[in-house]
């Protein structure tokens, strides 16, 4: 069989018969994945793809690390699938590693398979710890598309499952000095007055009906908006004062992605529960989990815990996840990355020089994004807010050009996102930042 032949089977067997996420079904052009290694992707014509968003911000150590392969081979040859009710030494191992990376007090871990999994499990622990039901969310974060995750997040994307919604969960504005829905005067004015909101807003629904707080340890999807320096402490000082917990979503900011081992790390606290996953294993298997204050573990030690999956702490996934939590160690990837997010501020300060269209840059360790707008001045985004695709405008023309030239990143309304695994060089970054030079290029002709 010809390669022709062979990738349009492929590509025949995929469109017919498995469905693809967030997307119409008709019309679809995927990029068809042979191998990838490093940085790259390739496609069955081999063409290479650099891949800048770590593909969904997940593969931190890089593709094709064949240590995590043979972590992963050692353990299926002893035994791949156990029950959670076992104890197993994959699973002890990187629970307590776990223990030992994460802020003070975080001390065990139930283990899920992914991010909205996890989301779904810390939200229905802190309404049995606390007694409590409502969950306090902002409007701009994502954290999973499973009912309560999807509820939770404020992503548009749930819009078209509307009635579906879960219950007993309030948002309330994120702190988007860039933006700021108090049209503040200062990073710190706008986190003041989003605090002073979020306070204002509890005791509108009564304080004393929430039993958690979720937000992001750094924002992700929703655009990387930055929290004020001080912001999170706040947040901490409001959920002590009322007696709720804090829940830390780091499943997109975790594992030194921020050049920290959490985002939350940046700002001096601890959460009550912490929920992780992406990062965890890098995505080579799927493995996520709740870290929770030993506070709150040790309560259930005399009573029931309804807490249940069939794929809990799965040998395999656990196996994955020590090696690549040896991996950020062993090659100092967290330091490592550090130094690259200097390095990328500075090659994108020198777009911002050549492009007009770029009205701000957001970024924090390798968790960055460009956001595009019509004119500097008036800040019009350069597609709307929950754009449809016929909205999209110069936008689309913008993504299709990054594509056509060989890579592969997140793009979202006006927002197109940096975040390329932490082992990234600076050769890689200055080809990157060719390619979105270029595609840029065409939303300069946009601009007013």
């Amino acid at each position: 069989m010809t390669v022709a032949t062979n990738t349009q089977t492929s590509l025949h067997n995929n469109l017919n018969h498995t469905i693809f996420s967030w997307s119409k079904q008709g019309g679809l052009n995927p990029i068809q994945v042979e191998r990838a290694k490093g940085v790259y992707l390739y496609d069955k014509y081999d063409k290479p793809y650099i891949d800048f968003s770590s593909q969904l911000m997940n593969v931190n150590i890089g593709h094709g690390d064949q240590r995590v392969t043979e972590a992963v081979r050692q353990q299926m040859e002893k035994f791949s699938f156990v029950s959670p009710s076992m104890a197993t030494d994959a699973r002890g191992e990187v629970g307590k590693k776990l223990a030992e990376i994460t802020p003070d007090g975080l001390d065990k871990t139930f283990f899920t398979l992914g991010g909205a999994e996890a989301i779904e499990n810390a939200i229905k622990l802190a309404r049995l710890y606390t007694g409590r039901h409502k969950i306090m969310c902002q409007y701009r974060a994502y954290h999973g598309a499973t009912l309560t995750a999807m509820t939770a997040g404020g992503d548009p994307r749930k819009l078209a499952v509307d009635s579906q919604q879960a219950p007993n969960i309030v948002h309330v504005q994120n702190p988007y000095a860039y933006r700021c829905p108090w049209y503040s005067s200062s990073v710190e004015e706008c986190g003041d007055r989003a605090a002073a909101n979020l306070e204002m807003v509890l005791r509108y629904e009564g304080p004393q009906n929430f039993a958690a707080i979720v937000m992001e340890g750094e924002s992700g999807s929703s655009g990387c908006i930055k929290y004020p320096p001080f912001y999170l402490k706040k947040v901490r000082e409001i959920c002590d004062k009322y007696g709720i917990l804090l829940i830390i979503d780091e499943v997109m900011s975790g594992f030194g992605r921020t050049g920290k081992w959490f985002g939350v790390d940046h700002h001096g606290i601890s959460p009550d529960i912490m929920c992780v996953a992406k990062g965890l294993t890098s995505g080579y298997l799927p493995l996520g989990g709740i870290i929770v204050q030993k506070e709150i573990a040790e309560s259930f030690n005399d009573r029931y815990l309804p807490l249940g999956l069939t794929y809990s702490a799965h040998a395999v996934s656990c196996a994955a996840a020590t090696a690549v939590l040896d991996i950020y160690e062993t090659d100092n990837l967290i330091e490592r990355t550090v130094q690259m997010e200097q390095y990328v501020n500075k090659k994108v300060a020198e777009l911002s020089d050549k492009h007009p269209s770029i009205g701000d840059w957001r970024n924090t360790g390798l968790l960055g994004c460009i956001e595009l707008v019509k004119n500097r001045a008036t800040k019009e985004p350069m597609a709307p807010w929950n754009a449809k695709p016929s909205e999209m405008g110069v936008m689309s023309k913008v993504a299709g050009k990054i594509r056509e030239l060989g890579m592969f990143t997140f793009v979202k309304w006006n927002f197109i996102f940096v975040a390329p695994p932490l082992i990234v060089t600076e050769e890689e970054v200055d080809k990157g930042m060719d390619i979105l030079s270029q595609a840029i290029a065409i939303a300069d002709e946009a601009c007013v």
